[in-house]
């Protein structure tokens, strides 16, 4: 696949060489057995990179506080795989097309990133893509409360991520963090970009 980018999305092509770990919720929670013959539901997210003046922005939305799940939480644009969707990548577009009106055809996907486990049994792989033009997001109202923009430069600078915990299910659960600003970024969300990061930082 040929893949038209500028020199600002260098460090990002060669991050998609180097990070190659699969992640978990988990990762800071060493203690924790997950059963072996566990079943996960596949899904896929779009790490969406829109370039502008100021330098590369991660697009993110802000989910709707009405959800039974994971209200007002940070996160990509994505959901789990449907029966009609051909690959995971197919299902990242076509989330990303409902949630915020990005079209595909907007989008040049870049390639993948390794897959995610999380504690709701999903198994998430993120489609790191590039939006060509500008465009008006306009959030689904079931779903999206609020879509911004994040620097790449912020969510890429390990030092900027912090290690928190709370109680979940009776145990004590550690994992990444990485405000920006108004915007509490955590969990499964901080935890892929961190594994982005991680790979630009080797690269």
């Amino acid at each position: 696949m040929q893949v038209t980018t500028t020199d600002s999305f260098a460090p990002v092509l060669a991050a998609l060489a180097h990070a190659r770990t699969a992640s978990s919720d988990f990762d800071l929670n060493p203690d924790v057995a997950l059963p072996a013959e566990r079943k996960l539901r596949p899904a896929g997210v779009l790490v969406a990179l829109q370039e502008t003046a100021g330098g590369l922005h991660v697009i993110l939305t802000k989910r709707s506080s009405a959800l039974k799940h994971h209200p007002g939480q940070i996160a990509f644009p994505g959901g789990k795989q449907d029966a009609g969707d051909a690959d995971l990548t197919a299902t990242a577009l076509r989330e990303a097309h409902e949630e915020i009106a990005l079209h595909p055809d907007n989008v040049e996907v870049l390639g993948l990133l390794p897959p995610h486990e999380t504690v709701t049994g999903f198994i998430v792989t993120p489609v790191l893509a590039k939006v060509h033009h500008p465009f008006q997001a306009i959030p689904e109202p079931g779903e999206v409360e609020e879509v911004f923009e994040v620097p790449l430069a912020h969510v890429a600078n390990p030092s900027f991520y912090q290690v928190q915990s709370r109680r979940w299910r009776g145990q004590e659960r550690r994992y990444y963090s990485v405000p920006y600003g108004p915007y509490y970024i955590w969990g499964a969300t901080a935890r892929m970009l961190r594994t982005l990061a991680d790979g630009m930082a080797r690269a």
